[in-house]
């Protein structure tokens, strides 16, 4: 039986978040399901399971609590991204979709920063869009000299650290623009 696509799989707003809210960290069920409290429970473990059983979440700690087996979940061997190819295999309507997906997301993430109780994250609040002018070989080693740079920071290395999100994205220019 084929494997189901990574963007099949990931281009769920449910299943976005999950992954969203486990990059570089592992969080328990019930961290999950604080995190997310719009979703319902069973909603959202169907979405774990499908998560697991896809390679994408993994398992990395189990311990009994009040006689029921909880979870520690992390981002597992199976890349949580969508890849250059799979991008590529994309029809337009997929494309949308998908991008309409990590604009909401971000767009979620904030406005959850404007709610009043937030108000003190403001401050690290910032957005920008500057031309870029490559050839491709300097993209891609513009691509590989930003993930050198961002690496040390996407696990948490000390107590007093705070998490944030730090969303690219990539738009060739057509030559109306």
């Amino acid at each position: 039986m084929p494997r189901t696509s990574i963007a099949d799989l990931v281009l769920h707003p449910v299943r976005m978040r999950l992954i969203q809210q486990l990059g570089g960290r592992s969080m328990t069920t019930t961290q999950l399901r604080e995190a997310l409290p719009d979703v319902k429970q069973a909603t959202l473990y169907r979405h774990i399971a499908a998560l697991l059983d896809a390679e994408i979440l993994t398992v990395t700690e189990e311990r009994p609590v009040r006689g029921a087996v909880e979870r520690t979940l992390a981002l597992g061997d199976r890349l949580a991204h969508v890849q250059k190819e799979e991008l590529q295999a994309m029809d337009a309507v997929q494309l949308r979709s998908a991008f309409t997906m990590f604009l909401s997301g971000l767009s979620h993430d904030f406005e959850q920063v404007l709610d009043e109780e937030n108000a003190h994250l403001q401050e690290f609040l910032g957005f920008a869009r500057a031309p870029l002018y490559a050839d491709t070989g300097e993209l891609e080693q513009l691509q590989s000299d930003l993930m050198e740079v961002l690496t040390p920071y996407l696990t948490p290395r000390g107590e007093d650290q705070h998490r944030f999100s730090f969303a690219t994205m990539l738009i060739p220019e057509t030559e109306e623009q």
